[in-house]
C-alpha cells in the first residue's frame, strides 16, 4: 500500500509557520524584546552580517545536530524533516521583516501594540503547528531527546532551554553590542503569553482541523 502524504497536516504547518514568522516580524519592529527562541538569533544578527532568517536557519541546524549526537542510534531519520522546514522557517522570517519594516511604533505604548500583535501571532501560529503534528521543530525536537535520554520532564526543561537562551542572548548582546537588545519586557511577555494563547486557541483549531479532514474522507457524512 502506497503510504498518504499528509498533504492538509503540512498545509496548516506552512501556515503555522508564516503566521510565527510574521509574529517575530512584529515583535523585533516593537524592539521591546523577542520570544526566547528567537533570541539568539536576533542578537547574532545584529553582532554578525547576516540576517535574522539566516541565524534562525544556523541555530535550528546547530540543534538538529545535537540531536543526533544525543541520540545517537535512537534518533530516528524522519526528523532529518526539522532541515527543510528550519530553511523555510528562517525564509519566512525574512520575508516577515522585510514586508513590514516601515511600521514603525512612534511611542511606548504603539511599542506594546507591535509587541502583543507579535505575541499573538506567534502563539496562533504555534497552535497551527501543535494541530498540525507532523514534525517537531528543532527547537523542541532538541529538548525532547534531552528528555528521552535523561528521564526528565519536557515542561522543566523546556523552561530551562528557554532561559539558558535568553541568557546567551544577553551575553552575546553586551560583549558585542554593549547594551541589551532583544531581551526585554517583551520577551518576558512572550514568555508568560504565548503559551496560554496555544492553550487557548489549540482546542478549537484541532477541533475544526480534524472535522474539516473527516468531511473530505466521508463526503456523504
Amino acid at each position: 500500500m502506497k503510504r498518504k502524504i499528509p498533504v492538509k497536516e503540512y498545509g496548516m504547518l506552512a501556515v503555522g509557520l508564516m503566521i510565527t514568522a510574521f509574529g517575530i516580524a512584529f515583535s523585533i519592529q516593537a524592539g521591546l524584546g523577542i520570544s526566547p527562541l528567537s533570541s539568539l538569533p536576533y542578537v547574532v544578527s545584529l553582532s554578525a552580517p547576516m540576517t535574522v532568517g539566516v541565524a534562525t536557519i544556523s541555530l535550528h541546524i546547530v540543534l538538529i545536530l545535537l540531536q543526533i549526537l544525543i541520540l545517537r542510534r535512537q534518533y530516528d531519520p524522519i526528523q532529518l524533516m526539522q532541515l527543510p522546514v528550519a530553511l523555510a522557517f528562517g525564509s519566512l522570517t525574512d520575508f516577515g521583516v522585510w514586508m513590514i519594516q516601515d511600521i514603525q511604533p512612534n511611542s511606548y505604548v504603539g511599542a506594546w501594540i507591535l509587541c502583543l500583535i507579535g505575541i499573538l501571532l506567534v502563539g496562533i501560529g504555534v497552535a497551527c503547528q501543535v494541530v498540525a503534528g507532523v514534525v517537531t521543530l528543532a527547537g523542541e525536537g532538541f529538548v525532547l531527546a534531552v528528555c528521552r535520554v535523561t528521564g526528565l520532564p519536557f515542561g522543566g526543561l523546556k523552561i530551562l532551554f528557554d532561559v539558558t537562551l535568553v541568557i546567551a542572548a544577553s551575553i552575546l548582546s553586551m560583549v558585542f553590542l554593549h547594551h541589551l537588545e532583544g531581551v526585554r519586557e517583551g520577551t518576558v511577555a512572550a514568555a508568560l503569553l504565548v503559551g496560554m494563547i496555544v492553550k487557548k486557541i489549540q482546542p478549537p483549531l484541532q477541533r475544526w482541523f480534524h472535522e474539516g479532514l473527516s468531511t473530505q474522507e466521508n463526503p456523504k457524512r
